[in-house]
């Protein structure tokens, strides 16, 4: 990487942003030695300004920021850093340095949706009804589906393939609330995995 570090005194600021949400995460400088240090070890580390020394994300904390990948503007005077948070990363104890909040996808506002249901167990609501037959009727819901799922995978109509898919995916999450368990539970296991 070409970075100009002469043009701002040595510095250049560092975005990092959530590989997998893409959420920024924090802002940090980086001079020349901590891109290499990030690089070498594949843990974020800045230059702290006001300790005037070479930083490492979670050094204290052991919330370190995993190296995905390494990008620079068009400038060359910006890197972004697309990393896998172990835990917070603000030193407030947030997600982000930004805010508290998870981007949400539509899986996330389905699961709010979901929750919604089962919490004000509206009379006509499938989702509450199901839940409230347990765990064992879900899970073997679910598993119906997933069967139903494979039978389409083996035909070539991909309309009934997504809508089965989608049908699995909607009863995972009803799934997960009767573990009490979230989307970003699981996907917390898949980074890990990932790493």
């Amino acid at each position: 990487m070409n970075i100009d570090f002469e043009k701002s005194g040595g510095l250049v600021p560092a975005i990092v942003q959530d590989a997998l949400t893409m959420q920024v995460l924090m802002l940090g400088y980086m001079n020349r030695e901590a891109l290499d240090k990030t690089i070498a070890e594949g843990k974020v580390t800045f230059f702290s300004r006001s300790k005037q020394r070479l930083w490492t994300k979670g050094e204290e904390s052991g919330h370190f920021l995993f190296v995905d990948e390494i990008l620079t503007d068009c400038d060359n005077d910006t890197i972004l850093v697309k990393a896998f948070p172990q835990g917070p990363t603000c030193h407030t104890g947030s997600y982000s340095c930004f805010g508290n909040k998870l981007p949400k996808g539509f899986l996330y506002e389905l699961e709010n949706v979901i929750e919604q249901r089962i919490a004000d167990k509206p009379e006509n609501s499938y989702t509450s009804k199901l839940f409230s037959r347990g765990v064992n009727k879900v899970a073997q819901k679910v598993g119906e589906e997933a069967v139903e799922l494979v039978i389409e995978a083996k035909d070539d109509n991909l309309v009934l393939f997504k809508n089965e898919a989608a049908d699995l995916l909607y009863h995972f999450l009803i799934l997960l609330k009767t573990k009490n368990l979230k989307l970003q539970d699981i996907e917390e296991v898949l980074v890990e995995r990932h790493k």
